[in-house]
Parts: structure tokens; sequence; C-alpha cells
């Protein structure tokens, strides 16, 4: 593997794994996951969550089933389809989702502000573009 592309991955998990240390949710890194893919997608079934975030049915399912009994979920019949169900975020899920968001932002925005304005243009677009590999 070329250094540059050791190098990313190796930035991209440290700084991964800073963030995390700013939360203080009792949920899993999964689980907040899930539940923010979910706040972007909107009520969806389980089924087409699974494809957004590139995982097994039952991966999604197991998932699910544990924000649904913390109550971080809602679940209502599949308005075409009987045999399926469609999920959204609770608004426990929503307070719990926006408390972490707004957690880990601040935390970044405060390193970001300690950049020089020219490091901060070169970050926001190489965000752009990790979340294009990210969704490739």
């Amino acid at each position: 593997m070329p250094a540059t592309a050791q190098e990313i991955a190796l930035a991209v998990a440290r700084l991964n794994r800073r963030l995390r240390q700013e939360r203080h949710s009792e949920l899993t890194p999964t689980q907040l996951s899930v539940l923010g893919s979910l706040r972007s997608t909107g009520p969806t079934t389980p089924g087409a969550l699974a494809a957004h975030e590139k995982v097994s049915p039952p991966s999604i399912t197991r998932t699910l089933s544990s924000l649904a009994e913390l109550g971080m979920t809602d679940r209502a019949p599949h308005p075409d389809d009987g045999r399926q169900v469609v999920v959204s975020v609770s608004e426990l899920g929503e307070k719990v989702l926006s408390e972490e968001r707004e957690r880990r932002d601040a935390w970044l925005y405060l390193r970001l502000q300690e950049l020089d304005p020219t490091d901060r243009e070169v970050l926001t677009e190489a965000a752009r573009i990790l979340t294009r590999l990210a969704e490739s």
C-alpha cells in the first residue's frame, strides 16, 4: 500500500477515535452511526437502511432492535407492503443524537479554529473527497 494511503487511513482512524472520546452516550458507535444515517435518510425500511449503511440485513435488524428497546427509534407499518415496517428516529433518539453531535462538533470546531484559514479550506475540500470515497 502506498505511503499516502496508509497516512490517510491512519489519520482518519485517529481522528475518528478522538471524536469518539467526546461521546457521553451509552450508545455504541454502530448504534450512533445507524441512528445518524436514519436521521439523514428519513423514515425508511430496514432493508433500505442496510443497503445505505453497506451492512447485511441481519446486522441492521439487530442494531435497530437494540435502538428500539432503548426508545431511540419508532416503527410504523409500511404504507404499501404489510410485510414490512418503516423505521424512524424517535424524539428521544433525536435528542440523544443532537447532544452527541453538538458535543463532538464543539470540540472539532475549537480544534479547527487553531488552524490557519488555508488549512481549514484544505480540510473542507478533503472532507468532500473523503465523503465521496466513503460512499463509493
